[in-house]
């Protein structure tokens, strides 16, 4: 299959050249062309342009947040105004519920077909395409992806016919795992405060009751204090707890939770690193608890 995919960020990278392996003829296209380097060695060609860029069947975008994809989609030198009458675009960015819905009207205005595919998995899982990908879309258009998210994923969850709720799955999930991170780290404040070993508290709860791989992940990552290299940022943290209060509120859902999870990161952010891991958070637990703070690479708080 011939593939466009804009957007060379660590997922995005990874992603690509996952396709490029599946042996998919990729052409690849960023604002900062250097990052393009990688996958040239791999076969990938590059786009001058982002109409060049849509020249293929399906066109893929991974960026990091609503106003770069309107960049990139809208206008007269946007994926809208050169995608061919009945080509994919296949957003597998984390966007707002209305971005989405707003790019399924600007596609449908204009004879093609959107289709939203956000990912689970941090950019090592995308490097080995272990990723689990949200789609919705219009049947046909998902069948024409199938694919690239064969290509990219170790399964696909299909959520209907409608883009926007592929974006919702996305954030509501994002939120649960913010939600994951502030438990362990409170619990690690408390359990650290009385003198337990953190390495065997967070065996035990690995072990027994808390075995999903997001606890391991996340627990390893706070237990080390390693929060760089971020895996994902505080700043997209924040943007995703944000977008998914918005669409609460939109449908008037009362997320408690969520506007402390805000907060947190919010605090975070504000310290001015906005490299720095979103598992982060997990020290500001530590340091209201008077803890000192982790030893590692890069020690949160």
């Amino acid at each position: 299959m011939r593939i466009g995919f804009i957007g060379l960020g660590r997922m995005g990278t990874g992603m690509a050249a996952s396709l490029i392996r599946a042996g998919h003829q990729v052409t690849v296209f960023n604002r900062s062309a250097g990052k393009a380097a990688p996958l040239l060695g791999l076969g990938a060609r590059q786009a001058g342009s982002i109409a060049e860029a849509c020249a293929g069947e399906v066109i893929c975008t991974m960026v990091a947040d609503d106003a770069a994809l309107e960049a990139l989609a809208c206008g007269e030198h946007g994926i809208v105004a050169h995608l061919a009458p009945g080509t994919v675009h296949v957003s597998c960015s984390t966007i707002s519920v209305a971005m989405a819905q707003r790019l399924t009207g600007l596609h449908a205005g204009a004879g093609q077909q959107f289709v939203s595919a956000p990912v689970f998995g941090r950019p090592e899982a995308a490097q080995a395409a272990k990723l689990f990908v949200v789609a919705a879309g219009a049947a046909p258009a998902l069948e024409c992806c199938a694919p690239v998210f064969d290509a990219i994923g170790q399964r696909t969850f299909v959520m209907g016919t409608r883009p926007a709720d592929a974006n919702l799955v996305k954030l509501s999930g994002n939120f649960l795992i913010a939600a994951v991170i502030e438990s362990l780290g409170e619990v690690l404040a408390l359990t650290g405060k009385a003198g337990i070993d953190a390495h065997r508290y967070l065996e035990m709860l690995t072990s027994t009751l808390f075995t999903a791989p997001v606890y391991q992940t996340y627990g390893d990552l706070i237990v080390a204090g390693k929060a760089r290299p971020a895996g994902f940022t505080a700043p997209l943290g924040l943007k995703d707890v944000t977008l998914a209060l918005q669409a609460a509120q939109d449908l008037r859902v009362p997320l408690p939770l969520g506007s402390l999870l805000r907060d947190r990161l919010l605090r975070l952010v504000a310290a001015g690193d906005d490299q720095v891991d979103w598992s982060a958070i997990a020290g500001l637990a530590a340091q209201d608890a008077g803890l000192p703070a982790r030893p590692g690479p890069a020690a949160s708080g």
